[in-house]
């Protein structure tokens, strides 16, 4: 059907307007039935927190990701977990064993200093495309606006392919406030001086992933993403919801 006008979205391999969902165990059986219908509107998935390690057959389903062209990534919590064990390398080799090609390098949990997460990065980005997250999984932390831009301005100097805005799979903490209110005045100073199509809005909820396509555009990046919600987000985006309903005459800000 293309008989109505409808904002204009990025399509085929998009490097940005992209959808990342968050896999916490969905069944392999569940799984294919999903991407057999949807996988043209899924971009990148996280396999969520650190249950990678203990997936049943996660190779099938990192394999499954992959012959649908989605890019499947294990969660940051699993690379804490190996840095705060010392197990980055052997970590590094069961993703090559997986077939994973990006990683994420984050500090929701531990507060790893930036000069140790840069360095990673930079030995990271030979072998893999890296993904890093800025902001905290504590709801007491609270990072100053100039502290956010610095940290992704450096992240994605660093060799980064994208970097992620902290949110939880809540929408309780890191650019949202404790009750899931979106901090507005952050993400607007973040867009002003950043790349916004190299930055992935975590946004776990339909009113979360309204607020960034009503202020950002159709094509914001948006992450933490169920996988349930993936049909529900692209009407959202096409404005076939109301609170979304007259996109296509609005002045989008992301190209």
């Amino acid at each position: 059907m293309d008989f109505l006008t409808l904002p204009e979205r990025t399509s085929g391999s998009r490097t940005y307007g992209l959808t990342s969902v968050a896999d916490f165990g969905t069944p392999m059986g569940e799984l294919r039935n999903i991407l057999a219908d949807y996988s043209h509107i899924i971009d990148i998935a996280k396999i969520g927190i650190g249950s990678a390690y203990v997936t049943p057959n996660i190779k099938k389903k990192v394999d499954l990701y992959k012959e649908y062209g989605i890019k499947p990534y294990c969660g940051g919590t699993l690379f804490e977990k190996c840095y705060y064990q010392n197990k980055i390398p052997e970590y590094l080799s069961y993703l090559c064993e997986l077939g994973i090609e990006w990683v994420e390098v984050s500090n929701g949990t531990l507060d790893i200093p930036l000069d140790q997460r840069l360095e990673l990065i930079y030995l990271l980005k030979n072998n893999f495309n890296v993904i890093a997250e800025v902001g905290s999984k504590d709801t007491e932390k609270e990072m100053p606006i100039s502290e956010w831009r610095a940290e992704i301005k450096q992240l994605l100097e660093a060799g980064c392919q994208y970097v992620i805005t902290e949110g939880r799979d809540s929408g309780t903490s890191g650019i949202y406030e404790k009750c899931g209110t979106v901090k507005s005045d952050l993400i607007q100073e973040l867009v002003r001086d950043l790349d916004p199509n190299k930055i992935i809005f975590e946004a776990p909820s339909a009113k979360h992933q309204m607020y960034f396509i009503r202020e950002l555009g159709p094509n914001v990046n948006l992450g933490n993403v169920k996988l349930s919600d993936v049909l529900m987000l692209e009407a959202q985006r096409c404005g076939l919801r109301s609170e979304t309903f007259y996109l296509e005459a609005q002045e989008c800000k992301l190209p």
